[in-house]
């Protein structure tokens, strides 16, 4: 567990531990949710399809492209109790490989599709 006051930042780094240095990381989804279990119903984006959802969220520079670091603000859910979990799904791809998804960026959905 991680402590942190309601509005206050919470940062977060993921790393890649590999022996290949032509990987990178891409944050595609970040979730928050008031129970480990369950992540679809009760759940708050901050991250989806690599796009931004909540308006805290920043991403910070890193100088290694296997290391991502980001922040966004803490909160709890309503009539809950004041745990907040987390489920983040970050993608690996060869670094300076352009029509990877690390390089296509916040995927919006058309309104067909949806």
């Amino acid at each position: 567990p991680y402590h942190v006051g309601i509005n206050q930042n919470l940062f977060l780094e993921a790393s890649l531990h590999s022996s290949d240095p032509s990987l990178e990381l891409f944050l595609d989804t970040c979730v928050a949710s008031p129970t480990r279990q369950n992540f679809t119903t009760k759940s708050y984006p901050i991250i989806k399809n690599g796009c931004v959802k909540d308006p805290t969220y920043s991403a910070y520079y890193s100088p290694y492209k296997h290391i991502l670091r980001f922040k966004f603000n803490a909160f709890q859910f309503i009539q809950s109790n004041p745990e907040v979990y987390l489920q983040c799904e970050l993608v690996v791809c060869r670094a300076y490989d352009y029509s990877s998804r690390c390089y296509q960026g916040c995927l919006q959905r058309s309104k067909r599709e949806a």
